[in-house]
């Protein structure tokens, strides 16, 4: 017993010494997003998304390559719970050199974890706008302290310059990569990814639910997630001038085919651009009295050919139009508005279409009737059988009773003009009496 004891013991001595690991070392990740566009809501899914993904697999960190001008209040909110809420620490880094993070952009750089910025960047200049245009005092203060708070509840708990943070929507202030550091507005400046991955190594943090985490990012390998076909797809709807090109379009189309019924093609193409358009902007902020501006102009200039007004309703519904649509999209950056040029292309383009399909109806009402009996009035008969001064005549290859104005007779081979139509019987006179 002593024996068989002794041997079991020495077992499990070596045992330990002689097993396989449980498992090797693995390799930290880091899930890669980049957001190089205006802030909207497929920005918002994207990230999310990517943020799922990085909860799934476990990985040590997202890092967010971000270079945006800015976008939608809405949107930015949703980003920045989406990053709070992460169990995945978040990286935002302003990159590559010449990147800026402005307006909205400046809202997710201090919302992230760590925040980091290339040499030659910048970012700021967070003052809110709405509509594109000029506030009251009492709705400019109301807007901007609104914003202030909100950047205010989470830079405090990031442990980030409250004041130079506030200084960026209340004076439209921006900062330099070093200007941000030495402010404490972000936490280290880095030329590439891997750079700043070595930086970031054991590096602590603190997260938003007050816990610390240290990173550990030694040889961590990046994976991209980009952006799905569907989400490329949509953010190129929620380009204004895009979706504007898309509504501009199906409207003529849908035009061609009222003025051509029967060619469907137009009619159909027309109808799918509408919708297309119509749902990129539907993700964007419209002006509701731009939109009845460009139902105005649509139904004046469909009456233009359905009436002749001589081109006042379509001239004053190409104005309606350019109007429409130059102020259709009313976001607080210029990248998420109408540029004027393409309003004036669209809208005048448009116009000048409806200017000729109307004077086409125009010049076709005044054309004489080219069909029946009339249609042959002021041509030219052979005669065929004697006129006295009734007979025959030949008329495009078909003969005609004819009846002689003005002669006693003619005999066959002359010519005559055709002056009238009385019934089935054309009146007639000599070819070489006519003017």
């Amino acid at each position: 017993m002593k024996h068989i004891l002794s041997a079991l013991l020495l077992l499990a001595w070596l045992l330990p010494i002689h097993a396989p690991p449980a498992r090797a070392d693995k390799a930290s990740e880091v899930v890669k997003l980049t957001i190089h566009d205006t802030i909207q809501p497929i920005t918002a899914d994207y990230l999310q998304r990517g943020l799922d993904e990085a909860a799934r697999t476990h990985a040590e960190a997202v890092l967010v390559s971000m270079g945006t001008p800015g976008g939608l209040l809405d949107s930015t909110r949703a980003m920045v719970q989406s990053i709070e809420r992460s169990p995945v620490p978040v990286i935002v880094y302003i990159s590559p050199s010449g990147s800026r993070a402005g307006s909205a952009g400046f809202f997710l750089l201090e919302s992230a974890d760590l925040a980091a910025m290339s040499p030659g960047t910048n970012a700021g200049a967070a003052h809110p706008i709405i509509e594109g245009g000029q506030m009251d005092a009492v709705l400019k203060q109301k807007i901007e302290n609104d914003a202030a708070a909100f950047l205010r509840s989470y830079t405090e708990r990031r442990g980030r310059n409250i004041e130079a943070a506030e200084d960026a929507i209340r004076n439209s202030k921006s900062y330099s990569d070093q200007e941000a550091l030495k402010l404490k507005l972000i936490d280290i400046v880095a030329p590439d990814d891997q750079t700043l991955l070595a930086q970031l190594d054991e590096h602590p943090i603190h997260r938003w639910d007050g816990s610390t985490t240290v990173l550990h990012l030694r040889g961590a390998t990046i994976r991209t997630v980009a952006p799905s076909l569907r989400e490329r797809l949509l953010s190129k709807l929620t380009n204004p001038d895009v979706a504007v090109c898309l509504l501009v379009l199906g409207a003529l189309l849908i035009y061609l085919e009222f003025n051509v019924p029967g060619t469907i093609v137009p009619g159909s193409l027309g109808t799918l651009f509408v919708l297309l358009g119509i749902f990129g902007l539907n993700l964007l902020p419209v002006r509701h009295t731009s939109v009845v501006l460009l139902l105005a102009a649509l139904v004046m200039i469909v009456l233009e050919a359905k009436f002749a007004s001589h081109g006042v309703l379509a001239l004053a519904g190409t104005i309606s139009l350019v109007f429409g649509l130059a102020t259709l999209v009313n976001g607080p950056i210029p990248e998420q508005r109408v540029h004027l040029g393409l309003a004036l292309g669209a809208g005048l383009g448009f116009g000048l279409i409806s200017f000729w399909l109307a004077y086409i109806a125009i010049r076709a009402r005044r054309n004489k009737v080219l069909v029946g009996p009339q249609a042959m009035v002021g041509g030219l008969g052979i005669v065929r059988s004697p006129l006295a001064p009734t007979g025959q005549i030949e008329v495009r290859g078909e003969l005609w009773q004819a009846s002689l104005r003005g002669e006693s007779a003619l005999p066959p081979g002359a010519t005559v003009r055709i002056r009238g139509v009385e019934g089935l019987t054309l009146i007639v006179e000599p070819a070489n009496d006519s003017i």
